[in-house]
């Protein structure tokens, strides 16, 4: 049991204002595997206040020093990665191997690219008569999802505390145990009392005290699009920075002259990752439909590989959802894509008969799908793939821009320049081009209802900037 009873305030383990606990379930067991204190807003109020009390010093740090901090963590992070990894597929169900690549060592190298950022970002610089300055914002209340716990606290804590800010952090409280640990790491990297804070608990009231303190300058926040118009509209009463990363319906192009196989089979892979939990999974497989028929073969067949099971062990592909009431969601969008006439392929919303415990989804796909379909318009978050025939080009891109979402795409060709073509049209804050790799120095962020502001690189880091002329 990973049991925690205390909150991360002002450079201290303190206790929180209340008795009150959550606990943290196996989505494999369907046991308790911890236990977090379950925060109020009064902790918020302390929280935010150390925060406050530290940012002048913090702000006044040199870009070396702040350097130090994150090298510091950095090393940290990576001694612990299989820490890290265990706990993380323990909490959120990813299978340890996959969890030891993305959900442990992928933070570890977006912490370290901001410590190679600050050694030659320039805060200062000269135009005509005046100097114009970047600098931190101010407290940074930052809020964060279950699909990739500590990657998504490093997007945002690594760059405002590269950029001198401080922060108070909300984990999701469904997967927060991770969070705990980077707290003791963060401690041990000396970085300044008061410029990290961590308060465990529910969006309501944490999370909504955070967004609406007159004392906190901006938020960060990563979740779905509902829960994103909430903390936007807090933040605004009082005219708060907003950085929003939110749900996804991503677009797969495949064109006709693609290598069928090898986009089917990639965008099958991209969609079952972490279960389907992910924001920028490409769940719309958009093919020719001459070779409708033969994509939807390819996809049955691959998505068959993906065997179930234990995350901790040594054979599954893919582990279960993150909760009971996330298995619910996505198995009544199975259902609505069967009534409303997409032909289900393989999977389907009844429980795999040779696992009776944990929230495991079978790996779905549906062809001859609408993009007018519920299951083609709403994230589903789940291990759900829709395969959507086009007659031409331009019916392709209509197709993949036809949503209220724009986090990612794919578009896959022989011809490069013809897949890069197709990608500059289409609405996504990032599009992969024949399977290009994911970058953790490039933007990443969303267009339309996906969200605003971008994470990663330097364009992460002046999200967590303020600029100043100085006139002379």
């Amino acid at each position: 049991m990973h049991n925690h009873d205390k909150l991360y305030i002002d450079g201290a383990w303190v206790a929180p204002s209340g008795p009150g606990h959550i606990d943290v379930t196996s989505p494999s067991t369907e046991e308790v595997i911890g236990r977090i204190p379950e925060g109020s807003s009064a902790d918020v109020d302390h929280a935010v206040a150390a925060a406050r009390r530290a940012f002048p010093a913090v702000a006044a740090t040199s870009p070396a020093e702040r350097r130090g901090w994150l090298e510091r963590l950095a090393k940290l992070m990576r001694a612990r990665a299989a820490d890290f990894a265990a706990l993380i597929a323990s909490e959120v169900g990813m299978p340890l191997a996959m969890a030891q690549k993305i959900q442990a060592e992928l933070p570890v190298a977006v912490a370290a690219s901001y410590v190679a950022l600050l050694e030659h970002y320039p805060f200062e610089q000269k135009i005509q008569t005046s100097v114009v300055r970047r600098v931190p914002v101010g407290v940074v209340g930052a809020i964060t999802p279950w699909n990739y716990p500590l990657h998504q606290i490093v997007a945002k804590v690594a760059p405002a505390l590269a950029a001198g800010c401080t922060v108070v952090l909300k984990p999701s409280e469904v997967a927060p145990l991770n969070a705990f640990l980077l707290a003791e790491l963060v401690h041990e990297a000396g970085v300044p009392a008061g410029a990290f804070n961590l308060v465990s608990g529910y969006g309501v009231p944490v999370g909504e005290a955070i967004a609406s303190h007159p004392e906190v300058d901006m938020m960060s926040f990563t979740g779905s699009t509902r829960a994103g118009r909430r903390v936007a509209e807090l933040a605004a009463r009082s005219v708060k920075r907003v950085a929003l990363e939110l749900g996804g319906k991503s677009p797969n192009v495949v064109l006709d002259d693609a290598d069928l196989e090898l986009a089917v089979k990639r965008g099958v892979g991209n969609c079952m990752l972490n279960s389907g939990q992910t924001c920028s999974a490409w769940t719309r497989m958009l093919v020719p439909r001459a070779r409708h028929d033969e994509a939807v073969k390819i996809a049955k067949a691959v998505a068959e590989q993906f065997t179930l099971g234990d995350p901790l062990g040594q054979k599954a592909k893919l582990g279960p959802l993150v909760s009971g009431a996330q298995r619910e969601r996505v198995r009544s969008y199975i259902r609505r894509g069967v009534e409303q006439g997409a032909t289900l392929v393989t999977g389907g919303a009844d429980a795999p008969a040779e696992l009776p415990r944990g929230f495991y989804v079978k790996p779905t796909v549906f062809a001859h799908v609408r993009n007018d379909m519920t299951i083609a318009q709403e994230e589903i978050f789940g291990p759900v793939l829709c395969i959507i025939p086009y007659e031409d080009e331009e019916d392709a891109v209509r197709i993949a821009n036809d949503t209220s979402y724009g986090l990612a795409a794919a578009v896959w060709s022989k011809s490069p320049e013809r897949a890069e073509s197709v990608a500059r049209r289409i609405r996504a804050g990032q599009v992969d081009v024949n399977g290009g790799r994911f970058n953790p120095l490039a933007p990443f962020g969303g267009f339309k209802q996906s969200g605003y502001g971008r994470e990663f690189g330097h364009h992460g880091l002046e999200e967590y900037l303020e600029t100043q002329s100085l006139q002379f």
